[in-house]
């Protein structure tokens, strides 16, 4: 029996005919999978648990999609969700992030694309520090993560999506450096200890964009990096890649040197538990 067998998915959509597409498409993929037309009715379905997964449209008849993640969040009933909507404003996807949702796909979207979303979704692991959103404005975006490689993820995933009206070659710039980056803040400041933060600032102006990295850890120095690529340039660049498999690290140690190609300034402080970037808009 597939895995997918064994996984209850919760669709809630009040579009009639993409509600019975879904369905038959995660049917198919091995999923079992109930629907629901409105808030209220996915409401009714919730309260007794027993589901694992739940797609959820935004703009639904009685409840809103983000109404019901904000229920399942105050009744202490936190679930794996996946947001779907044709509306994407900041407003809307902010509030994604703040009702705690895992993941956001803009309709339209391919049925296909949307069973690997739920299959990465239902595959990763639960943990129970929330995000906390300290600012949700789009020109300030403000958020303190658990130091976790999935909400890691998670959280470049969303925000990606408020860039997405920049060119394609700037977005993707901006998204590899802030990965790079965020990973190495919960993996090394944080220690992938859920229990600690790192505080994420996203700065919009009209000619910039700035992010701003801060981790719980004591910081670093350059020169003790032994596991990083940018102190292993001389004679044997790719020393830092035994260091990091010696340590059970992701492959990599490329993060700060592609960083510091793609974003137009890189700045520590002086502890380097803290790192600014910019990108330049014109």
């Amino acid at each position: 029996m597939s895995p997918a067998a064994t996984r209850r998915v919760l669709v809630a959509d009040d579009d009639a005919a993409l509600r019975t597409l879904l369905a038959r498409v995660l049917a198919e993929a091995g999923y079992e999978v109930v629907t629901a037309a409105d808030g209220t009715a996915a409401q009714e379905l919730l309260a007794p648990g027993g589901i694992d997964l739940l797609l959820v449209d935004v703009w639904m008849p009685g409840l809103t999609g983000l109404d019901l993640l904000a229920w399942l969040k105050q009744a202490g009933r936190p679930i794996r969700a996946i947001v779907m909507t044709g509306d994407d404003t900041p407003e809307t996807l902010l509030g994604a992030i703040r009702a705690q949702a895992c993941s956001y796909i803009r309709k339209p979207f391919a049925p296909l694309d949307l069973v690997e979303l739920v299959r990465r979704t239902l595959a990763m692991p639960w943990i129970e520090c929330p995000i906390e959103v300290l600012s949700a404005v789009p020109q300030w975006v403000e958020l303190l993560v658990p130091c976790d490689r999935a909400v890691a993820e998670r959280i470049h995933d969303f925000l990606m999506q408020l860039e997405s009206d920049l060119p394609r070659e700037v977005r993707e710039a901006v998204g590899q450096a802030f990965r790079e980056l965020l990973l190495n803040a919960v993996e090394w400041g944080g220690g992938l200890d859920p229990a600690k933060k790192v505080r994420i600032s996203c700065l919009r102006a009209r000619r910039l964009l700035l992010y701003r990295i801060s981790d719980p850890g004591r910081g670093f120095r350059f020169e003790g990096l032994s596991h990083a690529a940018v102190t292993n340039l001389g004679e044997d660049p790719l020393r830092h890649t035994e260091v990091r498999e010696s340590k059970g690290m992701r492959p990599g140690g490329f993060g700060i040197l592609m960083a510091r190609a793609l974003v137009d300034e890189l700045i520590y402080n002086e502890a380097q538990n803290e790192v600014v970037f910019v990108k330049y808009l014109d």
